[in-house]
This record gives structure tokens, C-alpha cells and sequence, in this order.
């Protein structure tokens, strides 16, 4: 498949293409109207519509998001009964009307002109997908912490959609504004993925000939998870879809994938070596842990974060290596 560039008919007879954002919501109650109010505050000329495919929320979520419908008739809701990202945002998309799908999360908040820079660079490019950064922004002591480990190397590795970097071609980025001609050609996102289903998307569009294009003036306000249950769950998570992905798409692991598994299988080793062999074996472990409170010291900006993040980076790091080890073949 060619690139696509979404400067259409539509674009040239009635003024900008219309952009559908759509978002998959499961239990966002926390976050939904601000980052409903964002979506709708957005500076762009062209029409807007709002999609939420609202899954079996336990909380608050579909009242708050039935109230934002009933006030804006740009916000349109459809039933998502699995809860799954994937197949809220294929619901979403079958749904939308326009030539562009801005995919969103219900956690996430943009800027104003968001959607405007990002249609500007799509024509520019002719991208199929463009994206930025994820800046994870939090709001309690924990969330902030948590943040800082998000945007730092030390925490996921070098990846530009979290530290940044020349825009440019890119392998995936942070949720992204699609060519829904480029989508719907390759039969959108893959329903099977619990996670990990924006870079396999991403790597068939990239497949089909398309190109990710990384902006970092592409900014979207992330907020991390609040406690170290949740992050371990999300991180885990993280680690046995990325290995899903890699069973389902050969020679698409890197490095950095793989650090966070070989990370546990030497501290493991480090450990059980050390406690029945001898005492240097320990070394290894030891290097870690000393690595993780240097680092900790040097990210963190002020000393609340200086104390926490040696366990907010550990969790991270250790969570996604377990969950990518253990990784069933079961779940693709």
C-alpha cells in the first residue's frame, strides 16, 4: 500500500478534513471530562466529532460520559461490552464519518492545537500515522514520581515518544492521528492484543509502506498509574504482549525489549548463585541495585522522588521482565 495523504476532495471543496477523535473508556472516571474538554477546547478549523466506545465500566465513567454527550452533540457514544482497547477503537473508527482518526485516551489531555499540528505534519509527510510524546504528567507524590521514571532512559529505554528527540521517521509513536483510508486497508487494530496493539498496528502500516512519523511538538499529557499495584499490573502486562508481538512478527526485538528480561534472569541468578556459592556471585545484583539508586539520585528532582524512585524503576523494570519471560504462547 502507498502513503496516503489525507488532503482529499473533502479537504480541497469544504476547508480542512474532518477529524474523528476517538477514545476507548473503561473505568476513566478520574480523567474523562478533562480530557473530554481538552478534545473539544482543540483549535482546528475543520469538523470535529468525539467518539467514546464506552466498555463495562465499574465506576462513574459511561454516567460522566452520557452527561458530556447530552451537553455537545459532537460527542457520540457506542457500546464496547468487551472492554477491550483494541475493539473499543475498531468500534470507534467503523463508527466515525471523517478522513482522519485521532486516537485519544480517556487518561490523556492535549493541547489545543494538537490536532491542527498534527494534520499540518500528516500533509507534510504524507504519513500514515503521526505521533509525539507521552508526557507523563502526574498528580499525587507517587504519580510524579512515577512520571519522571516514564521520561527518563533509565526507566523505558530511549524510545523518542518518551524522551523526546528530532522528528523524524519512527517505528511507533504515542497514540497517533491516522490516514483512515491507511487504517481500514490493513483491517485496523488487531483484536486479539490486550496491550501492545499501538506498535503492532504501527508495524503493519509500516509493513504495508506506510510511515510513522515521530513530532515532539506532538504533545500528550499522560497520567501514570497511582500506586505500585497498578504499576506492576501495567508493566507486566507491557512485558507479555511485547513478547505476544514478537512471536506474531519475527525480527521486531530489539535491545532495549530485551533488557528488562535479561535484567531479571541475571538478578535471579545473582541471588540463588550468591546464597548457595559464594558471596561474589552476589555481585551482579549488587551492580543493579547500585546503578538503580545512582540513577534514582540524578533523575529525581527533589528528594521525595530521590527516595521512591529506586522502587518505582525496580518495579518497572522487573514487572516488564517477568511478564515477558513468562509470556504464554496461549495468548495469541
Amino acid at each position: 500500500m502507498s502513503e496516503q495523504n489525507v488532503d482529499s476532495e473533502e479537504t480541497s471543496a469544504s476547508g480542512p478534513a474532518g477529524v474523528s477523535v476517538v477514545l476507548p473508556i473503561l473505568n476513566e472516571e478520574r480523567y474523562l471530562a478533562e480530557a473530554i474538554t481538552a478534545i473539544l477546547a482543540q483549535q482546528y478549523l475543520g469538523p470535529l466529532e468525539v467518539i467514546l466506545a464506552l466498555g463495562p465500566s465499574t465506576d462513574r465513567t459511561n454516567e460522566i460520559a452520557e452527561a458530556l454527550a447530552s451537553k455537545d452533540s459532537r460527542i457520540v457514544l457506542v457500546e464496547n461490552p468487551s472492554g477491550r482497547t483494541a475493539a473499543a477503537l475498531n468500534r470507534a473508527i467503523r463508527a466515525s464519518k471523517y478522513s482522519i482518526i485521532c486516537r485519544i485516551d480517556g487518561h490523556a489531555e492535549i493541547a489545543p492545537t494538537y490536532i491542527a499540528n498534527a494534520v499540518k505534519v500528516m500533509n507534510q509527510t504524507k504519513a500514515v500515522n503521526v505521533g509525539g510524546i507521552m508526557a507523563a504528567s502526574g498528580i499525587g507524590a507517587f504519580e510524579r514520581a512515577v512520571a519522571t521514571a516514564m521520561r527518563s532512559p533509565l526507566g523505558v529505554g530511549a524510545a523518542r515518544f518518551h524522551t523526546g528527540g528530532k522528528p523524524g521517521p519512527a517505528d511507533t509513536v504515542y497514540l497517533g492521528v491516522f490516514n483512515k483510508t491507511a487504517l481500514l486497508a490493513i483491517g485496523g487494530y488487531d483484536e486479539r492484543f490486550t496491550r501492545a496493539q499501538d506498535w503492532e498496528l504501527n508495524f503493519r502500516l509500516r509493513q504495508a509502506g506506510g510511515t510513522i512519523w515521530f513530532d515532539p511538538d506532538l504533545v500528550v499529557t499522560y497520567r501514570p498509574r497511582p500506586n505500585f499495584r497498578a504499576l506492576a499490573k501495567q508493566y507486566f502486562e507491557y512485558g507479555r504482549w511485547r513478547r505476544a508481538v514478537s512471536r506474531n512478527h519475527k525480527g521486531t526485538i530489539n535491545l532495549r525489549y530485551l533488557a528488562p528480561p535479561v535484567t531479571v534472569a541475571i538478578t535471579a541468578l545473582s541471588l540463588i548463585l550468591g546464597s548457595i556459592l559464594s558471596p561474589i556471585f552476589f555481585l551482579p545484583a549488587g551492580l543493579y541495585l547500585l546503578g538503580n539508586l545512582i540513577g534514582s539520585f540524578v533523575i529525581g528532582r527533589d528528594w521525595k522522588e530521590k527516595v521512591s524512585l529506586p522502587a518505582i524503576l525496580a518495579t518497572m523494570h522487573f514487572s516488564w521482565g517477568i511478564g515477558f519471560i513468562t509470556s504464554p504462547k496461549s495468548l495469541i
